[in-house]
């Protein structure tokens, strides 16, 4: 299970956001969140409920009591390289009803591995 410090700086990633960014949502500074995201400074409770509100994500997907967290669900955004979700679900709409259900055989099997 990954950390809290683990959790919000791959949001932050997800989003393609820089610390400084956060940081200034939060009236914090950047080193101070940096500290968050570094665990080198404990992570106050109110600064969890503005990130599960900012990135709307419960405090449990955060605190790690939940996995509801999808990623990054914009469609136009880079998803990988310079490939974005919407290219992603095109692909996969233009597979066969037999090659959807591999596809969706081998993330499962992915998700296993981790």
């Amino acid at each position: 299970m990954k950390e809290l410090c683990e959790m919000i700086r791959d949001l932050r990633e997800d989003h393609d956001l820089k610390q400084k960014t956060i940081a200034e949502y939060l009236n914090v500074s950047q080193q101070t969140y940096s500290n968050y995201e570094n665990g080198n400074r404990e992570i106050p409770t109110w600064v969890v409920q503005k990130l599960s509100q900012y990135y709307k994500v419960s405090t449990d997907y955060l605190l790690g009591a939940e996995s509801g967290y999808l990623g990054n669900t914009n469609l136009k955004s880079p998803y990988v390289g310079n490939i974005t979700l919407h290219d992603v679900v095109y692909d996969i709409q233009q597979l066969n009803a037999a090659d959807r259900k591999d596809l969706l055989k081998y993330i499962r099997f992915l998700k296993n591995t981790d």
